[in-house]
């Protein structure tokens, strides 16, 4: 048994102050309580650990590259951004993507993420010719996430066409499963290769109804493993609704909704551009609504109806899918303070706005990550992410105000360390080691 005194936790019922977690040899919590007399303490907060319910990994490589405008350029938008995408996924070899991936999570966690999904549809070789271990590029994923401490969901997901009605181009071959035989057994192959990483799960989906044909993503829902989160975007851009539109005769989520039995198996990532119907019946479904507002400013997708779908009960969860930003404080003010700007109101977080946006957050992170128990309490694995209680903001403050302060007036700064299954590790910036590995790693991409 370990216990690990601290300042204060945010559990499910409120803060509970000067309290020792107690956690069994795997991490789990057995028990919460006071303080002993003279026992060393952690002078910090504990919060649940950030769940990061959306990532590419590669794309780090290429974060704040793709900002510069182009002389003759009509527009720079999400379309023109993917192209630069396409540069970085053709030439990602997989111990690159090793490196990068392991910076990218040590960096998530050094934030106050704890786990991460990770939505991953590079899958092979770089002339587009599946590697003789279809779980080659999983694998460099699972040993960053061992190296960097934080726990992975590992989402292979399929991806068959270029768009409604059109097929794959060029620049996507390192995507293409060519049926969905082939891409159980990129699940399969993945499966057997998270049961040798501890910390890691199995996630499944496509990447979006664009990138492959209806039936296909059906039977890709009744033949994955039933106990595996399921992900795919979701009515990201204009341009894809109109295109869903004009070839299925309904709107993305629209479709999803009439076609599938959404449930808190479901991820949708993004669901932007939604109608009032299908944000109500998203709401209603139990799906989660993956939400990743760095990146979704960043490429100028629009402001998901956040407001209304929280009114209707919607659960969601936050993600930093193209790594613009990874800091889930950021990630969560964000949300509010775009929901502020399009609604002229500032109540988009029911009662306590902080303690509602972090606890609902990772209720949401547990659903697509797959973990389902978490939180601080007993019979969750002690992940948590710990602020520094000497925060000038913090001191003297009323427990009321304290979550709220965290996330609408801190940042990641504030983070002194994350406990991932009862192992604690200090928020320290990353060695010049490191740093000069990833630097070689993506040099042929930032130089």
């Amino acid at each position: 048994m370990k216990r690990q005194a601290f300042k204060s936790i945010l559990t499910d019922d409120g803060w509970l102050d000067n309290v020792a977690v107690e956690t069994d040899e795997s991490g789990l919590i057995t028990d919460i309580n006071p303080v002993r007399n003279g026992e060393r303490m952690i002078d910090g907060f504990a919060v649940p650990g950030f769940i990061n319910s959306h990532s590419h990994a590669f794309q780090y490589a290429m974060a704040g590259l793709a900002e510069r405008q182009i002389e003759g350029r009509e527009s720079d938008d999400f379309w023109s951004w993917r192209e630069n995408m396409y540069r970085v996924a053709l030439e990602v070899d997989p111990e690159e993507m090793r490196v990068i991936a392991t910076m990218l999570y040590k960096e998530m966690r050094r934030r106050g993420f704890t786990s991460v999904v990770e939505f991953q549809y590079l899958h092979h070789d770089k002339d587009g010719t599946p590697y003789a271990d279809s779980a080659t590029m999983a694998i460099a994923l699972l040993e960053a996430a061992a190296e960097a401490g934080i726990k992975i969901t590992l989402t292979p997901v399929m991806y068959c066409q270029g768009g409604f009605g059109r097929p794959a181009t060029e620049r996507q071959r390192r995507f293409i499963s060519k049926n969905v035989d082939e891409y159980l057994k990129l699940v399969e192959a993945t499966k057997d290769a998270c049961v040798k990483y501890s910390g890691s799960r199995l996630g499944v989906g496509v990447h979006s109804l664009r990138a492959v044909n209806p039936k296909d993503l059906q039977e890709v829902v009744r033949a994955t493993p039933q106990d595996a989160p399921f992900h795919l975007h979701a009515s990201e851009q204009i341009k894809e609704v109109e295109e869903c539109v004009a070839t299925l005769q309904a709107r993305p989520v629209e479709w999803l909704l009439s076609n599938l039995e959404l449930s808190s198996r479901f991820s949708l990532v993004h669901a932007t551009h939604m109608v009032e119907s299908e944000t109500l019946g998203l709401a209603q479904s139990g799906a989660v609504a993956v939400l990743c507002p760095s990146t979704e400013a960043s490429l100028g997708d629009g402001v998901f109806p956040l407001r209304k779908y929280i009114s209707a009960g919607g659960r969601w969860s936050i993600g930093t899918d193209s790594h613009i930003g990874i800091d889930p404080v950021e990630e969560l003010r964000l949300l509010d303070s775009f929901q502020r700007l399009e609604t002229h109101r500032r109540d988009t977080f029911p009662g306590d706005p902080g303690r509602f946006a972090i606890l609902e957050s990772v209720r949401g992170g547990a659903l697509s990550d797959g973990s389902r128990n978490t939180g601080l309490r007993i019979g969750a694995a002690l992940d948590a992410c710990v602020f520094k209680a000497s925060i000038p903001l913090l001191s003297e403050l009323r427990s009321a105000d304290r979550a709220s302060t965290l996330i609408l007036a801190s940042g990641a700064a504030e983070v002194m360390g994350t406990f991932v299954s009862g192992n604690y590790k200090t928020a320290e910036p990353p060695s010049s080691e490191s740093v000069a590995e990833f630097s070689g790693a993506v040099q042929k991409f930032r130089s």
